[in-house]
C-alpha cells in the first residue's frame, strides 16, 4: 500500500511539478548525500544514528521518504509504510540543539546543490517545520 505523502492542497502548496523541477531522483541523491557527509562529522548528532558509522541505511531511508513527499515514486510506503515520523524518532532525544545541529547540515546541503529560489524556499521551510516537529525533550 502507498500513502499519498504529498502536502495538502492549499494556496500554499509547492507547485505540483517540484519533483520534476528539481531533477527528481538526482537532486534528492545529492541532497541527502551531501546532508549525510554533514551529519558523519558531526559527533554530538551521531547519536541520533544508531547504526553509525554505517549512515547508508539511514541516507537511503531519507531519501526515499523525501522522493515520495515531494511527488516521486512511492517506494518509501511500499518499503516502510506510513512514515510515523514521530513515533519513528520517539526512542532519540531530539533536543533543540539537535534540532539545530539537523538544520545547519541541511541548510549546508541545500546551499551545496542551490536549487532555484522558490523551490529551495519550500524545502526550506518543510525542513524547518519538520525538525522542530522532531523534538522531544523539552528544556
Amino acid at each position: 500500500m502507498t500513502f499519498d505523502l504529498t502536502p495538502a492542497p492549499s494556496p500554499s502548496r509547492p507547485p505540483a511539478d517540484f519533483y520534476t523541477r528539481v531533477a527528481g531522483d538526482r537532486f534528492f541523491h545529492d541532497l541527502v548525500a551531501e546532508f549525510y557527509r554533514g551529519v558523519a562529522t558531526d559527533e554530538a548528532l551521531r547519536v541520533l544514528y544508531p547504526e553509525y558509522p554505517n549512515l547508508a541505511p539511514a541516507e537511503e531511508r531519507f531519501r526515499l521518504f523525501l522522493m515520495q513527499y515531494w511527488g516521486g515514486p512511492g517506494t518509501y510506503s511500499e518499503q516502510r509504510g506510513h512514515p510515523r515520523l514521530r513515533m519513528r524518532h520517539s526512542p532519540f532525544p531530539v533536543t533543540v540543539e539537535m534540532r539545530d545541529r539537523w538544520l545547519g547540515h541541511m541548510r549546508a546541503a541545500l546551499d551545496q546543490l542551490a536549487p532555484e529560489p522558490e523551490l529551495e524556499g519550500w524545502l526550506w521551510r518543510y525542513f524547518e517545520m519538520a525538525a522542530d516537529s522532531m523534538r522531544n525533550v523539552e528544556e
